[in-house]
């Protein structure tokens, strides 16, 4: 082989992406991951705003059965809609890797930093887990929250384990796609800090829209913390780990606790 033709066939050296496949390739991933999300979440949103009643009266769902008395096809469905919901992240990877990053490494995803990932995602999480859950109580009890039930599942052996495996793929794929893959897009794109924040927050906020207000701002303001999180640290690492310790408490707590303890609103 000519040398000039083994140097040039590679495609794995790092690429300089123009503008336009930039934004392309952006709006893709997002039609395809959370940006579509967002959309079904504000179509989600304006049916509650208009269904007879306040928004305290309604529930959002998440976790449900999909095969209620069948518990193994209902176990296949929750593994299934975890396993498709990671296929945005994957061509997140090959996105990077293509282009000479190193795939999730480039954002931060990887086992190099266990310690520091886990340790400082604790702390976050326990800051933002407290006051997450007094603002949703306080936003429901005024009146601008659905009732958030966070899971539904049958009384089977696989309950506990799909719950957590959901919070993982939920962590996964939001920091992922909204935080890593998104600010380094924005950034390359020549969009300021600022507005990247902001696109990144609002986005976060915007799919958490079918909670209702309190979910929209409550989500925002936490999106706005973890960009400048991953600004300072430069890994979406413990941001993964944070988000996966609300969320399984979340959906574990809410499994032991609903209809036993008077503050937990429940449908």
């Amino acid at each position: 082989m000519h040398p000039q033709a083994r140097d040039t066939a590679s495609p794995y050296h790092e690429t300089e992406l123009s503008g336009p496949t930039l934004r392309r390739e952006t709006l893709l991933v997002l039609a395809l991951s959370l940006g579509a999300s967002a959309v079904s979440s504000l179509i989600s949103f304006t049916g509650s705003l208009t269904e007879p009643g306040g928004l305290a009266d309604q529930a959002a769902q998440l976790n449900s059965s999909q095969a209620p008395d069948r518990p193994w096809l209902d176990l296949a469905w929750q593994l299934f809609g975890i396993a498709t919901a990671l296929v945005p992240v994957a061509l997140v990877a090959h996105l990077l890797a293509r282009e000479g990053a190193g795939g999730l490494r480039a954002v931060g995803l990887d086992l190099r930093r266990p310690g520091f990932d886990l340790g400082r995602g604790t702390g976050v999480a326990a800051v933002i887990g407290g006051t997450g859950l007094l603002l949703y109580l306080g936003a429901q009890a005024a009146g601008f929250s659905l009732t958030v039930v966070p899971e539904n599942l049958p009384e089977v052996w696989w309950k506990i384990p799909v719950l957590i495996a959901s919070a993982v793929q939920n962590s996964v794929v939001e920091e992922v796609i909204v935080l890593g893959y998104l600010l380094r897009r924005l950034d390359q794109s020549g969009w300021t800090p600022l507005a990247a924040l902001a696109a990144s927050a609002g986005l976060r906020g915007s799919y958490h829209l079918y909670q209702g207000i309190g979910g929209f701002i409550g989500n925002m303001v936490m999106g706005v913390l973890f960009v400048l999180l991953y600004r300072r640290w430069g890994r979406i690492g413990p941001l993964v780990a944070a988000h996966a310790l609300i969320d399984i408490v979340a959906f574990v707590g809410y499994a032991l606790l609903a209809g036993k303890v008077s503050w937990l609103p429940t449908a």
